[in-house]
């Protein structure tokens, strides 16, 4: 049974049609992210679940709960959810200390003091900010202040902790320190997390589950290694990975009964039939640019292009090649040279291929059930 479900939820604004038919369903103790570019409906769909935006039609289940019906207007108030939102800005009172601001929420409950104090100083503690309790949040750095943010919504132990881009006004490398702690945190807490980024490293990087939105709707939900390398949808398959997915233009033909031919820049490439769920004669074929195969030589099945960028980046290089009338994206690891105008060969590692409908944008490509068993991780 889920710990939350969503079913057909609807919401409009000024006449706009914001959310459409969203329906999901988040099992308890999960690390579930809401991940999307700016205006995909993902935020909102957040406070819908918090209870501070109200949907025009379906309906949210907390625990088999009814807590929220469009149709009969039922909406139970967010103080009954037993959940804690952390916002974008953090939200500390500027005159309150960050013991103060802490334990403003179980104050209101009027616990002993020294209940109050214990809590407080456990849920400091497990964000290793324990020696600030008497500083005011002008004193204390971004980061700080989003760990005190985070403290907060901790404190009254709250069944779900909803998190809106918490790390987005951050630098690069407090994201990176406390993309950890938040992933440290739910192994500790066991906490339901439903997280809102559009940073796909985040979302990627922190998550048990990601569901993927685009203008208004849900596209894929999955752990996100399958998300990563099955794409369900060319939108995602174009927003997840980074260098981005490689997509060509191609050509299906039928061979025989048991096999087909994909013609595209990379060449002819013999699939069996069996990878296929549906069969469309002109495909979008992506690849992901670790999934390319550079020589110096020529090699049985490469194909000839010609480097027009080597970018290296430490660990790892990215060769832009032109093949055809495709520019591809290669990525190898460690410091490469390449030189520019210079050729090279390439080829596609099959198991990293996925096939597309051009039109409807649906994979046309199964994940076979070996895949799925070593895919299944915790990430």
């Amino acid at each position: 049974m889920s710990f939350i479900k969503l079913e057909g939820i609807n919401k409009y604004f000024g006449g706009q049609h914001v959310l459409k038919n969203i329906s999901l369903e988040i099992e308890e103790g999960d690390f579930m992210t809401f991940l999307g570019p700016s205006g995909c409906g993902k935020t909102t769909t957040l406070r819908i679940l918090a209870g501070l935006e109200q949907q025009e039609e379906g309906l949210i289940a907390i625990s088999d709960k009814l807590v929220a019906d469009g149709q009969s207007q039922y909406f139970a108030p967010p103080a009954d959810r037993k959940l804690n939102l952390v916002f974008q800005n953090y939200a500390l009172w500027p005159h309150m200390t960050v013991f103060e601001n802490v334990s403003f929420g179980l104050e209101g409950r009027k616990l002993p003091k020294k209940e109050i104090k214990n809590k407080v100083e456990a849920s400091l503690q497990k964000l290793q900010i324990l020696d600030y309790k008497d500083r005011y949040p002008s004193e204390l750095s971004g980061g700080q202040q989003q760990r005190v943010a985070i403290a907060r919504a901790i404190v009254t132990e709250p069944n779900i902790l909803l998190l809106d881009e918490p790390l987005s006004n951050l630098d690069a490398k407090l994201r990176v320190e406390m993309r950890a702690e938040l992933k440290r945190l739910h192994h500790e807490l066991g906490t339901t997390m439903i997280y809102v980024t559009h940073d796909q490293v985040e979302a990627m990087t922190m998550s048990t589950k990601i569901a993927v939105f685009s203008e208004g709707e849900i596209l894929q939900v999955d752990k996100p290694i399958q998300l990563y390398q099955y794409p369900a949808h060319l939108t995602v398959a174009q927003f997840v990975g980074n260098p981005a997915n490689n997509f060509l233009h191609a050509t299906c033909t039928k061979s025989s009964n048991s096999s087909f031919i994909i013609h595209s820049d990379l060449g002819d490439l013999v699939m069996n039939s069996s990878w296929l769920e549906g069969f469309s004669d002109d495909v979008v074929l992506t690849v992901r640019p670790e999934d390319l195969v550079l020589s110096r030589t020529p090699q049985k099945g490469t194909v000839q292009g010609t480097v027009r960028a080597v970018l290296p980046a430490g660990p790892e290089t990215t060769i832009h090649i032109q093949c055809g009338e495709t520019v591809l994206l290669a990525k190898q690891m460690g410091i490469v040279n390449y030189l520019p105008d210079s050729t090279v060969y390439v080829k596609a590692n099959l198991e990293g291929l996925n096939l597309y409908h051009p039109n409807s944008g649906h994979r046309l490509n199964k994940v076979t059930a070996h895949q799925e068993v070593d895919l299944n991780v915790y990430v």
